[in-house]
């Protein structure tokens, strides 16, 4: 049975592929020199997107009515999110101007969860994020930040984390911090001092709710045995092209690489525990070795991507993202780009849910291997 499409609604599907055909064209000027084309090329994007929800081609389920992004729950947190966070580590090289644009971008497709650390661009990007960010906007927004990264080592002391926070919250311009990741384990941590750390930030309002990042389940419950408060969020690196989270289970009792349990189960043990795993670096393949989108190391995994795009009328970029977000875990991506096209393209992927037999494809088109 076919459903017959509103006569307002038809307009706005054609002027919606007009406009994103449209900005694909800029984009690929801009991506060949044409600088000239940057602005258009960015605004008819957004302009797209917006337009697709107006005409009701996407729905919006923003409950803050600040753009058309569906939210989650973070974890046992009580916050409700945006399906897709804002990376801000390569935001520390932009101009004021160029902040806000990215921030504006951002917030316009109801984008307000920002992810940040103590370390990216040396702590510039907090002041280039705190700057651009105006006073009137913090109760819109919500601030992620992580601690416990120092040169040579991991530190997650008492007095570093104390000391962390107080630099960040100063370098953002901000009284406090919705969610505070500890960034890497500290083989030497001390749960007792970590909780301890953890409930003066609490009590003190200076932080709302915590988490970690790149953390083992073991490593998880050892902290948690000595909170008060849960652990809500655990980042760990995961896309198409970085897989052993799910490889693991995938292949069980097999004698092949990609059964090996590297992670000590720790996708299921966040299910199973409510706790919200966020995806970094979605679209690089080894450790930051490069993107995997148009690279010409991996063609069938970008023919794929472009054939089941085109089905929706999106990007790659945007289907890589929703590969993820298709995972039954309810992952929250963080994106990484800078680039305010990619950035919408990103987020326009929580409106996209592919198919069983679509998420497998792309899976196996990666390299994964199926026995």
């Amino acid at each position: 049975m076919q459903t017959k499409i509103p006569a307002e609604q038809s307009v706005g599907i054609f002027y919606s592929c007009a406009f994103f055909c449209l900005a694909e064209v800029a984009l690929q000027h801009l991506e060949n020199g044409g600088s000239q084309l940057a602005d258009m090329c960015e605004k008819t994007v957004k302009f797209s997107f917006i337009f697709r929800c107006k005409y009701g081609i996407l729905k919006s389920r923003n409950k803050k009515g600040m753009g058309y992004m569906y939210t989650i729950d973070l974890g046992k947190s009580g916050l409700q999110v945006p399906t897709v966070a804002v990376g801000c580590m390569r935001i520390s090289g932009m101009s004021e101007k160029e902040a806000s644009a990215f921030v504006d971008t951002a917030l316009s497709l109801g984008a307000n969860f920002f992810d940040h650390a103590d370390i990216y661009g040396g702590g510039k990007s907090e002041e280039v994020f705190g700057r651009a960010v105006l006073p009137s906007m913090r109760e819109k927004i919500l601030i992620q930040t992580k601690c416990g990264i120092r040169p040579g080592r991991y530190d997650f002391s008492y007095d570093h984390i104390i000391s962390s926070v107080e630099g960040s919250l100063k370098r953002l311009g901000t009284e406090y911090i919705d969610v505070l990741l500890l960034h890497r384990p500290d083989a030497l941590m001390e749960p007792q001092e970590v909780a301890r750390a953890f409930s003066c930030l609490k009590e003190s309002g200076k932080v709302r709710h915590f988490g970690v990042s790149n953390h083992n389940p073991f490593q998880m419950q050892l902290l948690q045995n000595a909170l008060d408060m849960p652990l809500c969020v655990n980042q760990l690196q995961f896309g198409v092209m970085h897989t052993p989270m799910i490889q693991a289970g995938v292949n069980v009792n097999m004698y092949n690489e990609f059964g090996v349990v590297r992670d000590g189960g720790v996708l299921d043990f966040c299910r199973l525990n409510g706790v919200t795993v966020q995806p970094w670096s979605p679209m690089q393949y080894g450790f930051f070795e490069g993107c995997f989108i148009d690279n010409e190391k991996f063609p069938e995994l970008n023919e794929v991507l472009e054939k089941i795009g085109g089905k929706y009328g999106v990007s790659k970029t945007t289907m890589a993202i929703a590969w993820i977000l298709r995972h039954p875990a309810k992952m929250q991506p963080v994106t990484g780009t800078t680039n305010l096209v990619r950035l919408t393209q990103c987020l326009q992927a929580s409106e996209i849910r592919i198919t069983h037999e679509e998420w497998y494809e792309i899976y196996r088109a990666a390299g994964n291997r199926l026995p």
